[in-house]
């Protein structure tokens, strides 16, 4: 009998049974193993704090998992299971009385260690462990005081190890439910919190702890990406949007529009510089400074770091067609991630609706415009207002003129193969335009004025 029970302690890490035992009619044998069954449970009970001591230890020493908790607050432990072995050895004596007490101090048990974040595995082991000890100690009881009645409880011993296995399953649902809770309430945490930066609503004081919730430094340099056109799929949190391999983003929904941090570290990549602009000999002018004139940018935070940092960060990127993408200007600091996310969102205004992806660094122009669109709008009015008295085909040809000149940085040749047309008729073209609207493309404040109004008839009136 004693080597039987050991068999069955050694089998603890096996799987509960997927369901209990069918119920059986009780023989005179049965009734007789019961009766010696609760006569040890209550000798049991006599002795609990003993027991209590010896199952405290054995955890100590078998199971890493609960050393902490033992160490930290060993009479909160100490109480934890003997309150645990009480209950559930007087329902071993009347189960009627005492088998939901049990299962709900086996639930508090399950819910509080996946608050504590003790790994389920640990908590099952425990309970096994105790229940191991208890059988042991009822057949040793048995053994000593009446040997010739051991035999019977081998009657009872699958009921014993049933009660076992049905704690082990209260506390494993106890465990997951909790632990679907504490997920629920991380990620919604963390949703606020997210929320809170994009908001410019969190509180400087916050900011650690946001820091350490979201994995994001607080003194880091960040960019958002604003993206609009591209639902997230069902479940997945995020807009089908790739970024280049391992590039982080903390994505949130905003209505309409899916936003993302983009933590980018602490110093920016390499670029190459562009030239400034062409030559009268269509070569390229190298810029005056040194430094960008390497190709190597500046300190991190620089302008040109950051505009090369996100130029290549966009390059990079592939949406779906149809999805509009407006990315930020970098900024530094956690507190500074709402900046951001209005700069996003005011590149975002600036992309064609047909879609593309717009950095707000290199459009500031049309950025302008659509951040203060009244304005936008009267420009384009008082600009090119008199276009309007044209046939719409005549007044496209110019508009169309106009912007390719503007495109090709006021080269004439160069607009005329984009129009498939000779230079010659886009100079008339657009000493037209300058007869129509009384502007001269030459002066730099009314070239300035046209670049802006044609910006705000594309981007405020379609």
């Amino acid at each position: 009998m004693p080597q039987v029970v050991r068999s069955r302690i050694r089998a603890l890490h096996g799987p509960p049974p997927v369901a209990p035992l069918p119920h059986r009619a009780r023989s005179l044998a049965d009734r007789e193993a019961v009766a010696v069954l609760h006569r040890a449970a209550r000798v049991l009970l006599e002795a609990l704090p003993e027991l209590t001591d010896r199952l405290v230890e054995a955890l100590r020493e078998q199971e890493p998992a609960y050393r902490a908790a033992m160490e930290s607050e060993p009479a909160e432990i100490w109480q934890e299971v003997h309150h645990s072995l009480r209950h559930n050895v007087a329902s071993l004596i009347q189960p009627r009385e005492f088998r939901e007490a049990a299962h709900r101090t086996s639930r508090w048990i399950g819910e509080s260690r996946a608050e504590q974040g003790v790994p389920l595995d640990a908590v099952m082991h425990a309970f096994r462990m105790g229940g191991a000890m208890v059988w042991q100690d009822l057949v040793d009881d048995t053994a000593r005081r009446h040997p010739e009645d051991t035999r019977l409880l081998v009657h009872v011993a699958a009921d014993v190890w049933n009660f076992v296995d049905e704690h082990c399953a209260v506390v494993a649902e106890a465990y997951r439910q909790a632990e679907r809770r504490l997920s629920w309430r991380r990620e919604n945490q963390q949703r606020l919190m997210t929320a809170a930066l994009l908001d410019g609503t969190a509180r400087i004081s916050d900011l650690p702890d946001a820091a350490a919730m979201l994995g994001l430094p607080v003194h880091g340099r960040y960019a958002v990406l604003a993206v609009a056109g591209a639902r997230a799929p069902h479940g997945t949190g995020r807009p089908p949007l790739d970024l280049a391999e391992g590039t982080p983003a903390l994505w949130h929904s905003a209505g309409e529009v899916e936003l993302a941090i983009l933590p980018l570290g602490t110093a920016p990549v390499a670029f190459e510089a562009e030239p400034r602009c062409d030559g009268e000999d269509g070569t390229a002018v190298a810029p005056a400074d040194a430094t960008e004139a390497s190709g190597t940018p500046g300190p991190p935070g620089t302008p040109g770091a950051s505009r090369g940092e996100l130029a290549a960060l966009a390059a990079e990127l592939t949406a779906p067609p149809g999805t509009r993408v407006g990315v930020s200007s970098v900024v530094d600091g956690l507190a500074s991630v709402g900046d951001a996310r209005r700069l996003a969102e005011t590149a975002l205004k600036a992309c064609p609706a047909s879609g593309g992806t717009v950095l707000l660094d290199e459009h500031l122009p049309a950025a302008l415009v659509v951040s203060s669109p009244g304005l936008g709008t009267a420009l384009a009015d008082r600009v090119l207002g008199p276009l309007d008295r044209l046939d719409p085909a005549d007044r496209d040809v110019i508009i169309e003129t106009l912007t390719a000149w503007l495109d090709s940085d006021g080269s004439a040749q160069r607009a005329g193969t984009k129009l498939y047309c000779h230079r010659n008729t886009v100079l008339n073209r657009l000493r037209r335009f300058e007869q129509l609207t009384g502007r001269c493309l030459t002066r730099p404040s009314d070239a300035v004025e046209v670049s802006l109004a044609l910006a705000a008839r594309r981007l405020l009136t379609g």
